[in-house]
């Protein structure tokens, strides 16, 4: 469904990315780990359009998107949340989910003949916030932002979601019911690629795993393969002691 060639990214004499290459197959639940700054974000804001690569390509479902723009792949199928929670604070919960309804792929899907309004509260009711439809999204506690965030990525029926750190300041119970709402989705069939630092939380959901350190890829592989593997474990501990 997605597959990435040799993908290269620097900023001044940061080299973000180095010949990165990804395969996501539908159906794929991917994790994506490494230490801070190695090039995770980077990555999903290269699939996504918000910066150009120096070289390399994307495809997706055999078309090369490397240089579409976030809209133009949003339409295609390509969806995102973000590390910083990003709502509409002085409108509700229900105007949030509602404006992604207006995009072109949301009305020419499942959507087609519904009020935005109605699609909204569907969703809503889907990540369990249909009770909060109307209350201000600045008075909604953490928790329930980061539900709110991918409910309104979900709304345009996405074939692949990108989820960037999407247990990043959640208490263990938040945590338990995103982890079920990512659970339930997956069974439904969607694509997603997880970016996550809380490997307790990732190492439940995923699938395959990969270890990206200083914008390389040095592993691949299941949660145990990579929870063993000496590469791994160094760039997150430093060097075992011979």
């Amino acid at each position: 469904m997605l597959e990435i060639k040799g993908l290269d990214k620097s900023f001044g004499g940061l080299r973000a990315l180095v010949n990165f290459d990804l395969r996501v197959n539908q159906g794929d639940i991917i994790g994506i780990i490494g230490p801070n700054g190695a090039g995770k974000t980077t990555l999903f804001n290269l699939i996504t359009g918000f910066i150009q690569p120096d070289t390399g390509e994307i495809c997706f479902k055999g078309e090369n998107i490397t240089h579409l723009k976030p809209f133009q792949i949003v339409n295609r199928g390509i969806s995102r949340t973000f590390q910083l929670v990003d709502l509409f604070k002085e409108m509700t919960a229900l105007e949030n989910i509602m404006i992604p309804c207006f995009s072109h792929r949301a009305k020419n899907h499942r959507h087609r003949g519904k009020t935005p309004s109605d699609v909204a509260l569907e969703f809503l009711e889907e990540i369990g916030l249909a009770d909060r439809y109307n209350e201000l999204v600045k008075n909604l506690p953490f928790g329930e932002l980061r539900l709110l965030d991918i409910a309104r990525a979900m709304v345009t029926e996405p074939d692949i979601l990108l989820l960037d750190e999407p247990f990043s300041g959640l208490d263990v119970e938040d945590a338990i019911i995103l982890s079920n709402a990512i659970q339930k989705m997956h069974k439904k069939g969607q694509t997603m690629v997880i970016i996550e630092h809380r490997l307790r939380d990732l190492l439940k959901l995923v699938q395959r795993i990969i270890a990206i350190v200083f914008g390389q890829k040095i592993a691949e592989g299941t949660p145990d393969e990579i929870m063993n593997n000496e590469k791994v474990v160094n760039a997150y501990l430093g060097e075992r002691r011979k």
